[in-house]
């Protein structure tokens, strides 16, 4: 779903002014935002643009602040970005200010002429002028103990401490008079509080005899603690009042997580309080624990006895750094040992959940070294991760799409200069996760340690919709990869070497200031294609190979799309936000862009989290938890949407903005004879919610209330695609991944036969397909699972490493055609398989089929003596019942033999038949090369006579034939059974071939 593409950009991080001494990049920090991030060294700090990639602002330390306050070490952004926190080597905290001059550039082009400008276009995101800005040192904190990690907040800053252990809050100054009264009341709710890690003040620890070395908290407001133990845990600032009036305690100042179940403990205020002061206390849980072996423990019970330390234990599991995901309700463990763990939110039965160990590919042996930095994409789907010999990304189910450790170390030592591929100290990803931000050690030169590698992803994480899991859909940073594979020829679809993917390049003048790309929609037929960026909206046509853009870019510039892009034939359905409103708007292919040629607008009371179309329903989810339809009634002037019902989800859906795609399924007699209005109460709502497909089937009470049964069909699914006009058995269907293997659910979205109450829990998963790619579309009338996989090339000769992604595929026909013939429904294979016996591929999808049957029972009978079926049960037998309803029956037994161990074929030949009984149907029916095939066979049975009588025969019928190809191997093989050549010249003798020979000659 990303994979890295073309070659990486290194940044030359030495700031390009007078008098300053290059110095080694000691940390970045992108700010919260990411449209900006700072470079700390030793004295100075630079901010940074993300897009055009260029220094803004840069301050140095004097030689006198650095001698009393120390060096810098790391540095942090408010949550507003208008401040700037240093940490220093001796635990002070300085202030800077970020202040933002408004129309103010802070680079001023050269002047050229009208000719020369043309050849100087801005790229993608550079359109937009460099705005300028100051950075201005506002003050110093003297802080009480050794600061370990700082996380600055809105109102206040938190930091913890060694010497004593501790963690500590300190509200941000003010110096403005007219926010004396309000900073006045500020600090009387949140002053300058201390919490001292023991049993007492914080008694959810698992082990208090610690430090907090890492403080975290994201802006979806889940904070995390990282201990000097190596655990890690969720914990919130909670409110509490030392007064009999609990009721009065005000909850709405506290900061909110997804943690429940948690154990509390008090502050210790620096200043005296009355009794109604309100006190605050950390309450936490452990997302991250670990065994200590009982030596380690025996030995340390032996040290705190003797007051001595022997030696010092490694806890390969200690965590060192971690990634929250609120999207999908997942955390990211990374460990001293270089391991990933994937763990799921606490709840109420489980405190610490059972993690996930992610499966590092490692082909050539390499350490990785421990975990460096972490971070989620804005999307929630893929983490980066590096490593202080590497990085790599990771999906949300633990598949790795791309790493530096598979890449082989063909290169000039001397001359390389990519070297975030041996290591990585730091990362984020850049606005619209097209660009990863890398930081690696300093080298030889402390110059260029920041590197930005681009990549293309699934247009799916933007928009799961169904019409772009269709087709496979890359969107990159400055175009979109279309699949076109399915129109090529069959052979071209399983070619990997076939230049398959059509580039659209975005216009130049859309994406120059309306980068990075939010949606991409593609139509059903793959023509049409829609983009929408930071304002306004393009969309294209491959039929013409024409851009429409908006004329007026005061109307571009005054909505932003939000909620995504639909194509419903050649009109573009798009969810917006204008001027703090929310509408859907019709758009025509066949108009231009613009206010006027609207063809329908439909004002909704909150904003959109993801749009469906199924046939000419237009389903619409917002962020109230309700879901409309709409109709689409196209009239003889214009096309209009028509509201014909909406349900709320309370109860069922907690979190609107988990919901990631959406689909619906309405009763056939519905369909026909029923009132659109009527669609809500009696549809069967399929939805990926934080990663669970979830499938709701309605259900009446007897006040005619809808309420819903919920089946959950998996965890952790990627993506889905949804058949409901399949092929054969394969309508209907449902496909999840999940990281690792393709899941499927025939007959899943069948919803006429659910009459029962006990059925939505019948539906089981029938096919798990495992996969060595990454899936982007399955090609159902071809039988294909289409999907990509990263290629990294590195020369002797070039200093940088060069990134492609691949075609792949794999047949998903002999996974199904398995699952009914171990069900024992040959009628049902023989059904789905005659829809794709016209595929060129088709014999090998069955020969597949029987190898995989033939290569399993063999390897249960080895297994388990016992469990040996007789020749008349078992799968091979409904196997070989169904291949008898093709013609390829006898290509693909001899085909599949010849490719088994002979120790299988005296099964595989007790169901199939004598293979000299197979040899003469071949010669009768005239396919001389099959049976030469089995003449292999019966050579390898010692089933030949000693004159080689069938070999005469079938040399006999080529020469007929003249097919002199078989006829050269069958000369070939006479000679290869018999050095003397005693049968070959017995087959010559036998027919007419040298006469024949004799005669062509002249």
């Amino acid at each position: 779903m990303y994979f890295p593409t073309s070659a990486a950009r290194q940044l030359l991080t030495v700031p390009a002014l007078p008098d300053i001494t290059p110095e080694p990049v000691l940390c970045f920090e992108a700010s919260p935002r990411k449209s900006l991030f700072c470079l700390l060294t030793r004295s100075s700090l630079t901010v940074w643009r993300v897009r055009p990639s260029a220094p803004l602002a840069h301050i140095s330390r004097s030689e006198t602040s650095l001698i009393e306050h120390g060096d810098n070490t790391a540095v942090t952004w408010s949550p507003d970005g208008s401040r700037i926190v240093i940490q220093t080597t001796m635990s002070y905290l300085i202030l800077v200010t970020v202040d933002y001059v408004p129309d103010v550039s802070a680079y001023q082009p050269s002047h050229m002429g009208p000719s020369v400008q043309r050849n100087f276009l801005p790229g993608a995101g550079e359109g937009i002028p460099l705005q300028s800005l100051s950075l201005a040192l506002e003050g110093v904190i003297c802080t009480e103990g050794q600061v370990i990690s700082v996380s600055p907040r809105k109102n206040y800053i938190i930091f913890s401490t060694s010497s004593p252990p501790t963690v500590q809050r300190i509200p941000w100054p003010v110096y403005d008079e007219s926010e004396i009264e309000e900073q006045t009341t500020r600090r009387s709710l949140m002053g300058h509080d201390t919490w001292i890690l023991n049993d007492h003040e914080l008694p959810w620890l698992l082990y208090p005899d610690v430090t907090v070395t890492k403080v975290l908290h994201s802006i979806s407001g889940v904070e995390t603690w990282i201990t000097s133990d190596g655990r890690a845990y969720f914990v919130r600032l909670q409110e509490s009042r030392h007064s009999e009036d609990v009721s009065e305690i005000d909850e709405e100042e506290t900061d909110k997580s997804s943690t429940s179940n948690l154990a509390n403990g008090s502050s210790r205020p620096s200043t005296d309080s009355s009794g109604s002061q309100p006190h605050y206390h950390w309450e936490g849980t452990c997302i991250h624990d670990f065994d200590v072996p009982r030596w380690v423990q025996k030995q340390r019970s032996t040290d705190d006895s003797s007051g001595q330390s022997s030696s010092t234990y490694i806890e390969p599991r200690r965590a060192m750094a971690i990634a929250v995901n609120t999207r999908f309700s997942l955390v990211a463990v990374g460990t001293q040992s270089g391991s990933i763990e994937f763990t799921s939110f606490p709840t109420q039965d489980e405190l610490t959940p059972t993690p996930k160990v992610v499966e590092i590919p490692n082909p050539y042996n390499r350490s990785s070294g421990s975990v460096t930095a972490m971070e989620w994409s804005s999307d929630g789907y893929v983490l980066a991760v590096g490593w202080t010999h590497g990085w790599a990304i990771f999906s949300l189910g633990g598949r790795c799409l791309a790493s530096s450790l598979g890449v082989e170390d063909h290169i000039d030592g001397d001359r390389f200069q990519d070297a975030f591929m041996h290591a990585v100290e730091n990362l984020f990803w850049a606005p619209g996760n097209f660009e990863l931000v890398v930081l690696t050690p300093s080298g030889i030169k402390p110059d260029g340690q920041v590197f930005v590698l681009p990549f293309a992803k699934s247009a799916t994480t933007c928009q799961h919709s169904p019409d772009n899991t269709r087709y496979a859909f890359l969107q990159m940073d400055d175009r979109a990869l279309v699949y076109r594979g399915a129109e090529q020829p069959d052979m071209s679809i399983i070619n990997p070497e076939s230049d398959v993917w059509q580039h659209i390049k975005i216009p130049q003048s859309y994406l120059a200031t309306n980068w990075p790309i939010k949606y991409s929609a593609l139509s059903s037929d793959g023509r049409l294609i829609a983009i929408a960026g930071r304002r306004g909206l393009v969309h294209y046509s491959s039929t013409s190979g024409r851009w429409k853009i908006f004329s007026n870019m005061a109307q571009e510039q005054a909505f932003t799309v939000k909620g995504g892009l639909l194509w419903f034939h050649h009109v573009l359905i798009a969810a917006v936000e204008i001027s703090k409103s929310y509408q859907i708007r019709l758009y025509s292919r066949d108009m231009e862009l613009s206010n006027q040629n609207v063809l329908h607008r439909e004002v909704l009371m909150s904003p959109v989290i993801i749009l469906s179309l199924v046939d000419n329903s237009l389903l619409v989810y917002t962020a109230d938890n309700m879901l409309s339809h709409y109709l689409i009634i196209p009239t003889a002037d214009t096309i209009k949407l028509h509201l014909c019902g909406s349900i709320t989800f309370d109860g069922i859906i907690a979190l609107p903005s988990a919901v990631r795609a959406l689909s619906w399924m309405i009763p056939n007699a519905q369909k026909r004879l029923g009132d659109p209005v009527d669609d809500l109460s009696v549809a069967t709502v399929l939805m990926v919610v934080g990663g669970q497909l979830v499938l709701l089937r309605p259900r009446k009470s007897g006040t005619q209330e809808v309420n819903y049964d919920m089946q959950i069909f998996a965890e952790r699914i990627e993506f889905c695609w949804i058949h409901l006009r399949g092929i054969g058995a394969l309508e209907n269907s449902l496909w999840g991944y999940d990281g690792q293997n393709m899941r499927v659910w025939l007959n899943a979205l069948a919803i006429e036969s659910s009459g029962s109450a006990d059925e939505p829990s019948s539906v089981k998963e029938s096919v798990s397909i495992p996969l060595d790619f990454y899936p982007l579309s399955v090609l159902m009338d071809k039988g294909i699972i289409i999907g990509a996989e990263h290629e990294a090339a590195t020369r002797m000769n070039l200093s940088f490493v060069m990134f492609r992604h691949a075609t792949s595929s794999h047949l998903f026909l002999h996974h199904v055609l398995r699952y009914h013939l171990e069900s024992g429904q040959v009628k049902e294979a023989v059904t789905l398989a005659k829809h794709y016996q016209h595929l060129v591929f088709f014999a090998h999808a069955l020969e597949i089929l029987l190898h995989t049957v033939v290569e399993s029972e063999s390897t249960i009978d080895s297994e388990d003596p016992s469990t040996s079926t007789s020749p008349e049960s078992g799968t091979l037998a409904a196997v070989i019942e169904f291949l008898d309803h093709f013609d390829a029956s006898l290509d693909v037994v001899v085909g599949c033999a010849r490719k088994t161990e002979m120790t299988r074929w005296k099964r595989l030949f007790s169901i199939v038949g004598n293979p000299h009984a197979l040899f003469e149907t071949c010669l009768a029916s005239k396919r001389l090369k099959t049976a030469g095939s089995y003449l292999l066979v019966l050579h390898n049975l010692e089933q030949l006579d000693e004159n080689n009588k069938d070999a005469v025969r079938l040399l006999n019928c080529a020469v007929k034939a003249q097919d002199w190809q078989l006829c050269r191997e069958l000369l070939r093989f006479l000679h290869s059974i018999d050095d003397t050549g005693k049968a070959l010249r017995h087959a010559l003798s036998e027919t007419s071939l040298v006469a024949q020979k004799c005669v062509m000659a002249p």
